[in-house]
């Protein structure tokens, strides 16, 4: 492995050697857009009788996401594998250290607490959809049920501290992180940039998913069969209306 990958570099605002090189893949990109436009989709869904065949389907295609990136983070370009970006416990609280003083180390890839982000949404991907598969289908009940709001309003704020880290961290570092996430270009040295973008992958994942969601629309059920299905809530007051 490059050991140039695994470390941290100038900041690209203070190297006069560095221009915008490639280092996001489409497949990664894709995944990335997909995942946030299920999560959301899903969480804002999750109360509606008449959007229930939307939940269950953006519930399903997180699961099928997630096996993606995980086939991805082993196979993938340079930036995507685990093995490139997935740090240590001292490695996450040094970095942190330095984002608390203001002057963190610039990653190419990921830096250590995104890597801890990712690696925390990807379980909390998989735990909610399948906890979302079980109290879809009627499995152990309530119970279930709690668990899949739980890990849901769990993943949300994950969510909303990997944002703000991402803005901090583009603050900080005087780079467009959100951008990048859309061009696939970051500011680094040229020889670190990934020679191509898998437009084939990423094209591939994204007819995957529309063909989950054809396959989800033309297997519906009836509204009436719908609807009795259970549906989890993400919201505490569903809990004390059930007790009325």
């Amino acid at each position: 492995m490059n050991a140039i990958s695994e470390s941290p570099v100038k900041s690209p605002a203070s190297d006069t050697n560095t221009r915008k090189i490639l280092v996001w893949d489409i497949p990664t990109r894709v995944f990335h857009w997909l995942l946030v436009l299920s999560f959301g989709g899903a969480y804002l869904t999750a109360e509606s009788e008449s959007w229930r065949l939307l939940h269950v389907t953006l519930g399903y295609t997180m699961a099928a996401l997630v096996g993606f990136r995980l086939m991805w983070g082993l196979i993938g370009t340079r930036y995507a594998r685990f093995s490139t970006f997935v740090r240590g416990p001292k490695a996450v609280a040094r970095y942190l250290g330095a984002l608390l003083r203001g002057r963190p180390e610039h990653y190419t890839g990921h830096n250590p607490a995104g890597a801890l982000a990712i690696v925390a949404l990807l379980t909390l991907a998989l735990a909610v959809s399948a906890s979302g598969w079980a109290t879809y289908n009627d499995i152990a009940g309530d119970r279930v049920q709690d668990i899949h709001e739980a890990v849901a309003n769990v993943m949300l704020a994950i969510v909303g501290i990997h944002i703000a880290g991402v803005l901090v961290a583009s603050w900080l570092h005087r780079e467009n992180l959100v951008g990048a996430m859309f061009t696939g270009r970051k500011l680094g040295r040229p020889e670190d940039g990934i020679r191509s973008a898998w437009r084939s992958v990423g094209a591939l994942l994204l007819v995957a998913v529309l063909a989950i969601w054809w396959t989800q629309w033309q297997s519906a059920p009836t509204p009436g069969h719908l609807a009795d299905r259970p549906i989890a809530s993400t919201k505490a007051g569903d809990h004390d209306r059930d007790g009325d």
